[in-house]
């Protein structure tokens, strides 16, 4: 259960809520312009789902589903299940720790499509898992519009997650994510063809993807492991390990305790690939 694994829940939730108020005010004074959103988004808002449900709305209102039956739906699943705004506050803190670019919370809560896809998924899902398919699949459409992400509402993923960029990334159904991975852009987490059942990735924890890089069919990528940019991946993937190359091909094991908490995206000093320098940076053609 994610819950047990979150420490005295609601304490971050109140401390980052305690965070994005300050930072907002400060941004509202220093750029103006940015003072109605900012208010209406943040400043106005008593708790971390009120904030959460009012930028999601925002971003995924259209002519079908306008901003205030959003923003109530929104808002009647976060105060339901508390855990949502807990897992949430956990991915605002992965990406400050992974991405050198964030370096406060309310850039990565209003303008990071990857953290705001993420949150849309985490919505669709729980309407998924309650047995409201067809409005699960609303949202997912409308999210794939707004973030150009694509993530099917039955997925799995864990808290701690970060898509980096989040441009072109695709997870198909049966998909499962375990806690703390990080997808690059445009990663394809698919299956092969049109076999029903389990027929998608299983992603251990703290796996980390590289940019471009296709995982298809029920293969298990092992914890820890690092998969490098531009890749196909067709088989499993042993815990701790780079693979590379298309089809890609273990090349040694992952230089970094946990791959997807350091970003590291180098070859392994070990990798037996030929004429390949240590240190090279992940990609397709690092395999002949």
């Amino acid at each position: 259960m994610i819950v047990s694994l979150i420490s005295h829940p609601g304490i971050a939730t109140q401390r980052l809520m305690t965070a994005l108020q300050a930072q907002a005010q400060r941004t509202a004074q220093t750029e103006p312009i940015l003072a109605p959103v900012l208010d209406r988004l943040v400043l106005s808002q008593s708790t971390w789902g009120g904030v959460l449900s009012a930028l999601l709305a925002t971003r995924l209102a259209c002519n079908d589903l306008p901003f205030d039956t959003l923003e109530l739906l929104f808002g009647g699943l976060h105060a339901s299940s508390a855990v949502l705004g807990d897992i949430a506050a956990l991915d605002v803190a992965a990406v400050l720790r992974r991405d050198p670019a964030s370096d406060e919370a309310l850039s990565v809560v209003l303008h990071q499509k990857g953290f705001q896809a993420i949150q849309a998924h985490r919505i669709a899902h729980a309407l998924w898992v309650a047995g409201r398919k067809e409005l699960a699949r609303c949202l997912q459409a409308l999210s794939s519009l707004a973030f150009g992400v694509d993530i099917h509402p039955g997925c799995s993923l864990g808290h701690s997650a970060m898509f980096d960029h989040a441009t072109g990334i695709v997870i198909g159904e049966t998909c499962v994510i375990g806690h703390g991975v990080s997808l690059m852009q445009g990663v394809t987490l698919g299956g092969t063809g049109k076999a029903a059942g389990l027929r998608h990735p299983q992603i251990a924890q703290g796996v980390l993807i590289g940019a471009g890089a296709v995982l298809l069919g029920a293969i298990r990528i092992g914890a820890h492991a690092k998969v490098g940019a531009g890749s196909v991946v067709l088989a499993d993937v042993p815990p701790r390990s780079t693979v590379v190359g298309v089809p890609a091909r273990v090349v040694g094991k992952a230089n970094a305790s946990n791959p997807a908490e350091e970003m590291d995206q180098l070859v392994p000093s070990d990798s037996q690939a030929p004429q390949s320098p240590v240190h090279r940076p992940l990609s397709a053609g690092a395999s002949q």
